[in-house]
């Protein structure tokens, strides 16, 4: 599952890395912690960060469970999609929220994928057990 370890590395890059960038927009906009409002773009900013962290606590569990009992490849590929799309959105998200739905659908439709997949298998391996 090194590919697994890899993306899950990556995606907790990319969310640093945009913790990163509500610590600049406050500097920049200047607004003090703990402040979380006052300025438009930095409001962005932190949105865009809580809103991956929002994600992350999906993400990460059904990664590891899909990888874990499913395809570890075909964890690593939709964890691919999810941090592109992630990335996708705070972009978007940040020049202008509404037209951050591409980057949304193509994060959250992998951790949806995955959440059926775990789904199919477990049911899969209770009827299999039962069975056998």
């Amino acid at each position: 599952m090194p590919f697994v370890a890899i993306v899950t590395v990556v995606a907790l890059l990319q969310f640093f890395w945009l913790a990163l960038q509500v610590g600049f927009a406050r500097t920049r906009y200047g607004v003090a912690a703990p402040a979380t409002s006052g300025n438009e773009i930095f409001e962005r900013h932190f949105r865009v960060h809580m809103n991956t962290q929002e994600q992350l606590v999906m993400f990460l569990p059904t990664l590891w469970i899909f990888a874990a009992y499913v395809s570890p490849l075909w964890a690593a590929a939709l964890g691919v999609v999810f941090i592109l799309g992630r990335a996708i959105y705070a972009i978007s998200y940040v020049r202008e929220p509404k037209s951050r739905s591409l980057g949304f659908g193509l994060s959250i439709f992998p951790v949806l994928i995955m959440l059926i997949g775990i789904g199919v298998w477990a049911i899969r391996a209770i009827l299999m057990g039962a069975a056998g």
